[in-house]
């Protein structure tokens, strides 16, 4: 009977060891046919560029293809619904973007809760916004603009690339916070908005650093604050909001993200490659000339960001009384 009981503790523990094993096992053979990366947005976005960016250096590392798969539309929630709903395998991850922390309470009757259905994997990058404004406008200055716009509430506007979209959000924190009034013109994507600015349909706009930069450069828009915390390197005359706004931060991030339920083993891997990948030297000069700073956070980490975005905008939207389009 000692025999018996003995064999019995002894397949009792094998059994509870099992599962880690064959689990540890997964984690390390992992990635072992083809990964699919989702974006929210479509190719030749920013985020579509940046998401390129990584899955060819995951590729690299990790010795299989991760391809990119464009699933534009309702501000990148089709493409992360997708993914929830997908096995928590680690072969099909979301491209996870601002709109995300966003999206959580513009969109009222979302199928999914992101904080609660996407395991974090790692940060990949931050960059800013850039408020810009037409040459003929009077500001030449983010100090003569708020003056301008404090003598003139109501008259200017300002334009972004949609409802709810981060370049509108960021309008409105700064409104929020400058005590400002100005009248936002939503459009479909960058481009439109960029062409009526020129055109001194909208005086200003808040738009993100890649779209804006060669004008900027060429003197059509005259670019008046970054809306990241810190001035950035591409721009290092143009202050930041936060210098006028102490605690302003409307940065575009990005990183990637996993079914909840997604392994350890498998979630620590793809951490470690995009770790690898930000610290190439290559990636680094890529990132500059696009404005993005490389975020090398750590699942934890990224997941820490998404909490303190998604209540950062949660007020906003509820202040500013917010709603997606056709909501």
């Amino acid at each position: 009977m000692k025999l018996v009981r003995r064999q019995f503790l002894c397949l009792a523990g094998a059994g509870v060891v099992a599962p880690a094993l064959s689990s540890a096992a997964f984690g390390q053979a992992y990635p072992t046919h083809p990964v699919r990366i989702l974006v929210g947005f479509p190719a030749g976005s920013s985020a579509d560029i940046l998401a390129r960016l990584m899955g060819q250096g995951l590729s690299e590392r990790l010795h299989q293809p991760f391809i990119i798969e464009n699933r534009p539309g309702a501000g990148s929630n089709v493409a992360t619904e997708a993914v929830v709903r997908a096995s928590a395998d680690g072969y099909t991850l979301l491209f996870v973007t601002s709109p995300n922390a966003v999206n959580a309470t513009l969109y009222q009757n979302l199928n999914f809760n992101f904080i609660r259905d996407i395991t974090p994997v790692s940060g990949v990058g931050r960059g800013p916004f850039v408020l810009v404004v037409n040459r003929s406008f009077p500001a030449t200055s983010l100090a003569d603009f708020i003056a301008y716009a404090k003598a003139n509430p109501g008259k200017i506007n300002i334009g972004s690339s949609g409802n709810g979209t981060t370049s509108h959000v960021a309008g409105e924190l700064m409104k929020m916070q400058g005590g400002i009034d100005l009248v936002h013109v939503p459009y479909r994507g960058e481009p439109p908005a960029l062409i009526d600015l020129l055109a001194g349909q909208v005086q200003a706009l808040f738009i993100s650093l890649p779209a804006s930069i060669e004008h900027i450069r060429a003197g059509q828009v005259r670019a008046l604050a970054v809306t990241t915390p810190m001035r950035v390197e591409a721009l290092p005359d143009v202050p930041s909001l936060a210098e006028f706004m102490p605690g302003y931060d409307a940065s575009a991030w990005q990183g990637i993200g996993a079914p909840k339920g997604t392994p350890a083993e498998v979630v620590n891997k793809l951490d470690k490659a995009i770790g690898d990948i930000l610290a190439d030297s290559k990636i680094k000069t890529r990132f500059g000339e696009l404005g993005v700073t490389p975020l090398a956070l750590s699942a934890p980490e990224f997941g820490d960001l998404i909490a303190r975005e998604t209540d950062k905008w949660s007020k906003v939207v509820r202040t500013a009384n917010l709603k997606a389009d056709g909501a």
